[in-house]
């Protein structure tokens, strides 16, 4: 028999906030790679795949944990798995300061992908313990704040891993990790457990998950080499095909499955999962090329620029995205949710367009970065919000995770393109990709926006208040 459970208590600014500067360190924490990659690549003697796969390992833990962290904080209550979840994240923090190559750092960021679950894990606990006007304006703080933590990581990576090491990028954002987990454990009160059916996890849907990723990686990766050996490059589609299928068979039977696809079923939720998806892949791209054109020696096509220089280009575009919560939210209380995304998906287009034609100068580089930051952060803040909020409550951890799992599959994706692109575009005998491979992958990304405006005009026009 289930007991009868009292009315969650209603939490202050004090237990928000903490919270919120979980978010923070975090986002810090999940940034910290992306402006010194092509410094980690040099210390660590990486090739451009490895870099490829540094960037995005933290991310495929993260779709894989995310679900399970969502279901289980809806069934457990959210603060207890959150508490332990970020146990896990500040191992994995503490196993990258420390970690002599690389194979001991692609451990440590498997660890740090739990991170990707706090997420849904903070919306489960302000919708618990607000109403749902205040809950609505907690979840976009939140979502803002760990952007706003991802600014403060690109920002002070490089100056910390060229002023001291790159051990210390990733000890300090965990120590902020650990001491933000130690605030919301004291400040925030335990909510009530909304499920006790006592299912346990679903191993089955996790293992096929975890081999459609991996598999689905090994295409993008492997694509280029494997042009000229189509059989291999048939099995791999082949088998990933057979995870896939395997994958939404069990799903669908799972007495208590990892990822609820009747949920996924409703037009609310599966749109906004197609729109995350696209318009991640965009903006994963950027992310990923940007670095590396900065960091292309001068004499070429590139910029010669350091770690600490990279920081600061790509500071304009952190803060484009720390601000684009709270307008986003304005946004839709205004002009409806469908508006806000149109607008986002229209100015991503446009500047990926534009930095495949114009690239020449650091402050087109900057802009452009600028400009598609803003545009995700409209768009994603928006699916997430009205995604969590057009569910019951019980059901905002699981609905909450499809959309973010369908993020950190759009930035793989996006990232494992763009290190295709630049293997298939570096001549033999050199380290320099070609620009085209550049000019390739922006307008890739430009043309995958652009599409998803055909979903965009399928959704709700949303709320306005």
């Amino acid at each position: 028999m289930t007991a009868t459970l009292a009315p969650p208590i209603r939490i202050g600014k004090a237990a928000v906030g903490a919270l919120g500067m979980l978010a923070v360190a975090t986002g810090a924490l999940e940034s910290v790679v992306t402006p010194t990659l092509p410094l980690l690549q040099r210390e660590l003697n990486m090739s451009p795949a490895e870099g490829a796969l540094l960037s995005i390992v933290l991310l495929i833990t993260g779709a894989l944990v995310t679900p399970v962290a969502g279901r289980f904080g809806d069934r457990y209550g959210g603060k207890r798995v959150l508490v332990r979840l970020m146990a896990v994240v500040s191992a994995g923090g503490l196993v990258s300061a420390l970690a002599p190559n690389l194979p001991v750092l692609l451990l440590g960021q498997v660890l740090q992908g739990a991170m990707v679950g706090a997420l849904p894990l903070s919306f489960i606990l302000v919708r618990n313990h607000l109403p749902a006007g205040e809950s609505k304006v907690a979840i976009g703080v939140v979502s803002g704040l760990f952007v706003g933590g991802g600014m403060a990581g690109t920002l002070a990576a490089g100056p910390v891993a060229e002023g001291l090491s790159r051990h210390w990028m990733f000890a300090l954002p965990t120590i902020a990790v650990i001491g933000a987990t130690l605030l919301v454990n004291r400040l925030m009160p335990q909510d009530p457990p909304g499920r006790s059916d006592g299912a346990g996890v679903d191993w089955p849907g996790l293992v096929l998950l975890s081999g459609t990723l991996i598999t689905l990686m090994l295409v993008l990766k492997l694509a280029p080499a494997l042009g000229a050996r189509p059989l291999v490059l048939g099995a791999l589609l082949v088998l990933l095909a057979a995870f896939v299928s395997g994958w939404i068979a069990v799903e669908r039977r799972a007495a208590s499955p990892m990822v609820d696809l009747r949920m996924l079923a409703r037009p609310a939720v599966w749109k906004s999962c197609v729109l995350t998806f696209m318009i991640c892949v965009g903006t994963a791209v950027t992310i990923h090329l940007l670095p590396q054109l900065f960091a292309l020696s001068a004499e070429g096509y590139g910029f010669g620029a350091s770690a600490t220089q990279i920081g600061f280009f790509l500071l304009p575009g952190a803060v484009a995205a720390s601000l684009a919560g709270p307008i986003s939210g304005i946004g839709a209380r205004r002009f409806g949710s469908r508006a806000v995304v149109t607008t986002g998906v229209v100015l991503m287009a446009a500047a990926l367009f534009a930095l495949a034609a114009v690239h020449s100068e650091v402050w087109h580089l900057v802009v452009g970065k600028l400009l598609i930051a803003l545009a995700n952060g409209l768009c994603v803040t928006a699916m997430v919000t009205s995604t969590a909020t057009s569910v019951d409550r019980s059901d905002t951890g699981i609905a909450t995770s499809l959309v973010l799992v369908t993020r950190v599959i759009g930035f793989a994706v996006g990232v494992q393109l763009s290190g295709a692109l630049l293997t298939a575009w570096t001549p033999a005998g050199s380290d320099v990709p070609a620009e085209s491979a550049f000019i390739t992958g922006f307008a890739i990304a430009g043309a995958v926006t652009a599409l998803s405006l055909l979903v965009v005009r399928t959704l709700s026009k949303g709320v306005k208040e």
